[in-house]
C-alpha cells in the first residue's frame, strides 16, 4: 500500500513533466537522448533489485526528510516558473530522499549511480547551452576546416560556415554543441560503472578525458558531412548521411573511450580479482 501511494504521488508530480519533455525537448536533435538515458537508468536499478531487497531496512529520516523538502521546493519552483530543467531534475532529490526515508543509507549507496545518471536526461538551461555551444562550434569548425585543407580539399571557413567547392555548410548546435559532449560524458560514466573500476584516479582521469574525446568525435562528424557533400552533393549531405553521422559520432566516441581506457589500464593498475565484478 505504501509503495502504491508513493508511485501514485510520484506519477501525479512527474507524469506531466515527462509529457512536456517528450513533446518538446526530446524531439530535438540536441537532447533526443533523454529516453535512452531514462531506459538505462531503469535498467541499472533493475540490476540491483536482488541486492537491494536483501539489504536491512534502516530508515534515515535525519537526512531523508530535509532532502525531501528540498526536492519538493525545487519541483514547485521549476513548475511555477516554467523551468523545466529544475522541475525534472528535482526527481533525483526526491528519489534519493525516499530511498533514505524508507530503506536507508546502504540502499542509497547501492543505487546512487542510476539515480545520478538521470541528471543526463535533465534539460539543460538554454542560456548555458547557447553560451557554451558558440565557442565549441567555432573551435570544431576551425579544426575541421584546417584538417580538410591540409588534406588538399578546397575548404574555407567564415565563422561557423564551411565553404567546400560550390557548397556551404553551417555547423549547427547538434554537430558541435554542449549536449553531444554531455551525452558522450554519460556514455563514458556508464562504461566506468559497468566495468566497476576501483581506482579513483583512473575513473577521474577517464571522465575528464571524455571531454576532448567528445570534441574529437564532433570534428570527425563534421568532416564526414563536408566530405559527403563535396563528393556527392548537398542532397546527400543533408539526407540519410546527416542522421547517420550522428551515429558515427557516438561510435567514434565509444571507440576512443575504449582505447583511452586501455591506455589508462597500463598506468592505473587494477587488482587481479575484484569482489563483485560483473562477469
Amino acid at each position: 500500500m505504501v509503495l502504491g501511494l508513493l508511485l501514485a504521488g510520484f506519477s501525479i508530480l512527474y507524469v506531466p513533466s515527462y509529457v512536456e519533455v517528450a513533446r518538446t525537448v526530446w524531439t530535438t536533435d540536441e537532447q533526443g537522448h533523454g529516453p535512452i538515458i531514462l531506459a538505462v537508468s531503469l535498467w541499472l536499478l533493475y540490476r540491483h533489485r536482488h541486492v537491494l531487497a536483501a539489504l536491512p531496512v534502516e530508515p534515515s529520516l535525519t537526512f531523508g526528510l530535509p532532502l525531501l523538502v528540498l526536492g519538493l521546493v525545487f519541483y514547485f519552483l521549476g513548475r511555477s516558473q516554467s523551468f523545466l530543467g529544475m522541475e525534472v531534475g528535482s526527481q533525483i532529490l526526491l528519489l534519493c530522499a525516499l530511498t533514505l526515508c524508507f530503506l536507508g543509507k546502504r540502499a542509497l549507496r547501492l543505487i546512487w549511480f542510476p539515480l545520478f545518471f538521470l541528471a543526463f536526461m535533465t534539460p539543460l538551461p538554454e542560456v548555458l547551452v547557447s553560451e557554451v555551444t558558440a565557442p565549441l562550434k567555432s573551435a570544431v569548425s576551425t579544426v575541421s576546416a584546417n584538417m580538410l585543407y591540409a588534406l588538399g580539399y578546397p575548404v574555407s571557413r567564415a565563422g561557423v560556415i564551411l565553404n567546400v567547392g560550390q557548397y556551404q555548410l553551417l555547423v549547427a548546435d547538434a554537430c558541435a554543441g554542449l549536449n553531444s559532449m554531455f551525452t558522450l560524458e554519460a556514455l563514458g560514466l556508464l562504461y566506468m560503472n559497468l566495468m566497476q573500476y576501483t581506482s579513483v584516479a583512473r575513473n577521474v582521469t577517464l571522465s575528464i578525458l571524455v571531454v576532448p574525446i567528445a570534441f574529437g568525435a564532433n570534428v570527425v562528424r563534421v568532416m564526414i558531412l563536408v566530405l559527403v557533400t563535396y563528393h556527392y552533393g548537398d542532397a546527400a549531405g543533408q539526407g540519410f548521411v546527416h542522421g547517420f553521422a550522428g551515429m558515427v559520432l557516438f561510435l567514434v566516441g565509444l571507440v576512443l573511450v575504449l582505447a583511452t581506457d586501455h591506455v589508462l589500464g597500463w598506468i592505473f593498475k587494477e587488482p587481479s580479482t575484484t569482489p563483485g565484478r560483473s562477469q
